[in-house]
């Protein structure tokens, strides 16, 4: 196990700038991200789309935004963030633009490849941020930057009122200028982080690729990895799903629908940052046991489709009626979105703590995979209720998901916890502090 280094925090604001310079970017860019959550529902209308190929579309940014995210975290840790995000805003603005040319259905697959660039930002993100902080506040950093995930409430609060009025195509246009006005600014606005510049003094040369991507041959990478399937990939997934699920179960307008959709976006987006807090003051393993616990209850209590029942009575047969109304669907979607955001950050407080000098690669895998399930779960929402009809079926999928990452998450603390007090006296204040 890799002890954590120690870096010393910037004598100047740079680190202050750099990590809200970063969040507002990151807004923008999961703005982007997500724009089809909103003018998705429109073009599925305008051809036809099945719930499957609306699926697809919706997630094709995801898969996109996913794939680059390990080579994006490397190059970062070579290059150095400032100098890949802005090259990563410029693309994926260029890519949303050309979305509004955009006529037949592959077209807008093809241009759904290139807006995804911009989930790509995250692993730029957190690689760049988490160089400024000194490992005690790499949790709290983190948590902000990830706040950023408030961008797709952002698309659902906004673009509706932008679509009704002048189109889907202005929404691409619109969210493209204000990805590239950003680009400006950040490059601008900020400087290369301590590593870099350090490296750029004693012009060192850099780490392997194998170097680079080692810690990938980890087991607990992966198991990391699962978690954010979870804890970000079903965030993405039910950002991207729920203003049709909206529609569709309850028979809300595309406004109503994108305005409570918010409500699972915004707290899983802003409370990331107390959830960074929360990492370092009490552990991230705490939190990660807290998030996938409540998000299973939740899970299961979303999953319960209605239902027509008929029980013996004294007098004869009683017919009732089962069903989650739209209000404590809302309330229990609150509280989902709340532990997710928890878990997000809870997963990115392990990576810095456990592999110090491969944060762009290990965050990079981590959030591909978080990512891809923001990609491959719409698509399976789609599928499940087209195969059952049942709209609560997309949260029996992630009740079954969120079962499994609980049960190795809890076996596998088991198997540290057991090697641990066999461990030397000598590597438990390393223990203590990597467990958390």
């Amino acid at each position: 196990m890799t002890a954590p280094q120690r870096r010393q925090p910037s004598s100047d604001n740079a680190s202050a700038r750099a990590l809200w310079m970063s969040t507002i970017a990151f807004t923008i860019c999961f703005a982007v991200w997500t724009i089809f959550s909103i003018i998705g529902i429109r073009i599925k209308q305008e051809f036809g789309l099945t719930e499957t190929e609306f699926g697809l579309l919706v997630g094709t940014p995801i898969l996109t935004g996913s794939l680059v995210r390990i080579v994006l975290g490397v190059w970062t840790d070579r290059y150095g963030g400032r100098l890949v995000y802005v090259a990563t805003m410029l693309a994926a603005a260029g890519a949303t633009f050309l979305l509004a040319y955009a006529k037949t259905y592959p077209e807008m697959l093809l241009a759904g490849l290139g807006v995804g660039l911009a989930g790509g930002s995250f692993a730029v993100g957190v690689a760049y941020v988490s160089r400024f902080f000194p490992p005690e506040k790499q949790g709290t950093a983190l948590g902000i930057f990830g706040a950023g995930n408030v961008g797709a409430a952002v698309t659902k609060l906004l673009a509706p009122f932008v679509l009704l009025a002048w189109g889907w195509q202005t929404v691409a246009q619109l969210w493209a200028v204000a990805l590239f006005v950003m680009a400006a600014v950040f490059w601008f606005s900020t400087r290369d982080d301590p590593v870099i510049r350090q490296r750029q003094g004693r012009r060192a040369a850099p780490k392997s690729f194998l170097h680079e991507f080692a810690p990938l041959k980890t087991l607990q990478v992966w198991r990391f990895a699962l978690y954010y399937f979870f804890a970000f990939g079903a965030f993405v997934a039910l950002s991207l799903w729920l203003p049709r699920y909206l529609i569709g179960a309850y028979g809300f307008d595309i406004s109503t629908a994108g305005i409570l959709a918010a409500a699972f976006s915004i707290p899983a987006s802003i409370f990331r940052a107390y959830g960074g807090m929360l990492s370092d003051r009490v552990g991230a393993r705490t939190v990660m046991y807290w998030t996938l616990t409540v998000s299973a209850v939740a899970a299961l209590i979303l999953s319960l489709p209605p239902a027509d029942l008929l029980v013996p009575g004294i007098t004869g047969r009683v017919a009732l009626h089962f069903e989650i109304g739209p209000v404590p669907f809302v309330a229990v979607l609150f509280i989902l979105g709340f532990f997710m955001s928890l878990g997000k950050a809870a997963v990115y407080k392990h990576i810095p703590t456990y592999y110090p000098d491969n944060v762009g690669a290990v965050g990079g895998l981590v959030g591909m995979i978080g990512g891809l399930g923001g990609f491959i779960l719409p698509i399976a929402f789609g599928l499940l209720y087209d195969l059952t009809g049942l709209w609560s079926s997309c949260f029996m999928l992630l009740f079954v998901l969120v079962t499994v990452s609980l049960v190795w998450m809890h076996f596998a603390v088991r198997r540290i916890e057991r090697h641990a007090v066999r461990a030397a006296p000598a590597n438990v204040q390393a223990y203590d502090y990597a467990a958390q």
